[in-house]
């Protein structure tokens, strides 16, 4: 492997390689090409990623989108992980756990090496204050609040165990996907709802990274974590930056702006499988792509809010629009064959938890029915051939729609067709952010997607009653105003259901009453499309290992694990001869030769260099 040096040694290490350098010049090695040695002024090594979705907040406690929860797992540690290779839980901050014979306590153990990065180490007490924050603070259950609600009591019983007392077993005791908070940072923090984490850098975490630099919607800078309790990352910094227009993304990749591209569009995939110094990755879709039709934005005690097209209201006309959505269609044309159609609300990677309908349930694509449906209810159509309702308002929808993503748009402008042989109007509306429209009511349909975890529990949770907003402009986890009370049973029940097989079904009749319902129509999966330059990345892990996706993981497996070019391992670097060395192997044994003597001249350099510092590191 390569060799790893602390960077309060940096100093000495440079002083040892300049010594040998000389040695080399003086024996004739260093004009041999080898590569430069370290020094304090070297450049650091970066990761750039290209993205275009806006950070909603950099605090856990708010943060819901996918480029902050991702930046919240890569900051911060929960108490448990996701193996990369196969989902199943491993110790993150808690080493170990129990649980009492009813399942009602559970007692987790920390590991002792964890420190925040401000050097302080990370405690029961942490742990404890994250939760009751949360439990006591509706402010700070905005974004995780689901998965405390069950709990009684959190304490801690020393500096390394807390103690989480339930009132019912809860499934999802090793898949807490909260991230643990610093109480000596946060506690000074006095309104949790309005504190978005963007005023002092760098910001005090645990996980592998810190983030350093925030410029919003221009670029966001975060550095390896040097004492990381399970290594330090391998790339120096990672840098996310913004780059709105997919096609200038893929050109930055070609060009060597950024090193990593995701969300590709089928044609953008295919026009960089072939070229140099890029590799492109296909792994089966973890995020599911779908619309929202406002069935009336309201808050908890119904109070209605908001301009939404009272029609979407009606049972008839919202199964009428879904009759007129072809998800085969939409992933041979849109997705280019890189997804897989389906109405089930867990992706079929998750096959324990995936339900797909089938039989008479099935709200396939069926223009004569939606016209039946809208027949039989009373939508007559009107001059234009756009259908009236008895309130003499026509068929006619805001139809909002991701901006910065082709698919949906290609995908949506296919919907206004099929729409109109029925005689609905769907006005296609690309914006830069639907969460305005989200926040104030003013839509009609909107395209959204999640990624889902290995346990689906969250994003069951956001179609909770409990995630409507209670005032107007207050926080909210609602993704379409959805509110069943049968399904609100139904999540209680899998929560506390320990047994697998049968809280699978439950899951399951979940999945078949938002299908039912229509309100929330999914499209599909479509596969994770992503491209790295292979000339800055020499490897990284996937999720799952192998044929997963690098970004979005539930982890931070994939830039945790990467490896710049030049800092393979000695076995990886020998492994990979693709014939095409323009020595001919002529010298092959002059270059062994002269790397030999290098490295004994080293250690030469070093060993001296450690018997003279012994005794100063021994007082450091």
């Amino acid at each position: 492997m390569a060799t790893s040096v602390p960077r309060g040694r940096a100093r000495r290490f440079a002083a040892a390689a300049a010594a040998a350098a000389a040695a080399l010049g003086m024996s004739g090695l260093a004009a041999a090409g080898l590569p430069a040695a370290a020094t304090e002024d070297a450049e650091p090594t970066s990761l750039t990623i290209a993205v275009a979705q806006e950070v909603d907040s950099l605090s856990p406690f708010i943060a819901v989108r996918l480029i902050t929860t991702n930046m919240g797992r890569w900051m911060y540690d929960f108490l448990t992980n996701y193996d990369p290779e196969t989902g199943e839980t491993v110790p993150a901050l808690a080493e170990s756990w129990d649980t009492s014979e009813d399942g009602l306590t559970w007692t987790y153990t920390l590991r002792d090496d964890a420190t925040w990065t401000d050097g302080e180490p990370v405690t029961a007490d942490d742990v404890a204050w994250t939760f009751n924050t949360m439990m006591n603070d509706p402010a700070a259950a905005e974004a995780n609040g689901n998965f405390v609600e069950n709990f009684e009591s959190v304490r801690a019983i020393d500096e390394r165990m807390v103690q989480i007392v339930l009132n019912e077993p809860q499934v999802t005791m090793l898949a807490l996907d909260v991230p643990i908070l610093p109480e000596h940072i946060w506690a000074e923090i006095d309104d949790y709802g309005a504190f978005n984490n963007d005023t002092e850098f760098p910001i005090v975490g645990s996980g592998p990274f810190i983030l350093t630099e925030y410029e919003p919607n221009v670029s966001i800078t975060l550095e390896a974590n040097p004492d990381y309790w399970r290594g330090e990352p391998k790339f120096d910094q990672l840098i996310l930056r913004y780059i709105d227009d997919p096609d200038a993304q893929v050109e930055a990749l070609r060009n060597g702006e950024v090193d990593f591209v995701f969300n590709l569009t089928p044609a953008q995939y295919e026009s960089l499988e072939n070229e140099d110094n890029i590799t492109v990755n296909a792994a089966q879709g973890k995020r599911f792509q779908a619309v929202t039709l406002n069935p009336g934005a309201r808050l908890q005690d119904g109070t209605p809010f908001g301009d939404g097209h009272p029609a979407l209201q009606d049972p008839a006309v919202r199964e009428a629009l879904v009759h007129t959505i072809d998800r085969d269609a939409i992933y041979e044309v849109a997705y280019g064959g890189y997804g897989e159609p389906n109405g089930g609300y867990i992706p079929s990677r998750y096959d324990t938890f995936h339900w797909e309908p089938s039989g008479d349930e099935e709200n396939g694509f069926d223009i004569d029915e939606a016209n039946r449906l809208l027949d039989e209810a009373g939508y007559a159509p009107g001059g234009d051939g756009i259908r009236v309702g008895p309130d003499g308002r026509p068929l006619s929808f805001r139809f909002n729609v991701h901006g910065d993503n082709p698919q949906y748009i290609q995908a949506a402008e296919m919907m206004a067709e099929w729409a109109r042989e029925a005689g609905m109007e769907l006005l296609v509306e690309p914006v830069s952010e639907v969460g305005s429209l989200l926040d104030e009511g003013t839509y009609d349909i909107l395209t959204t997607g999640w990624n889902v975890n290995p346990d689906p529990n969250y994003v069951l949770s956001i179609n909770l009653c409990t995630g409507l907003p209670t005032e107007l402009g207050g926080p909210y986890l609602s993704d379409a105003y959805y509110c069943n009370e049968s399904y609100d049973q139904l999540y209680a029940e899998q929560l506390s259901e320990l047994d697998v097989d049968a809280r699978a079904d439950i899951v399951h009749d979940m999945q078949r009453t938002l299908y039912e319902d229509n309100v929330f129509v999914v499209w599909g999966y479509a596969d994770a499309l992503e491209a790295y330059r292979s000339d800055v990345i020499a490897s990284m892990t996937p999720q799952p290992d192998p044929g997963g996706n690098f970004y979005g993981q539930d982890g931070y497996w994939s830039w945790w694990s990467a490896v710049p070019v030049g800092e393979e391992s000695d076995d990886a670097a020998g492994s990979g001869d693709d014939g095409d060395s323009d020595d001919g192997g002529s010298n092959t044994g002059l270059i062994i030769g002269i790397v030999a003597a290098a490295v004994v001249i080293l250690l030469l350099v070093l060993l001296l260099l450690r018997r003279r510092g012994s005794t100063a590191d021994d007082r450091e």
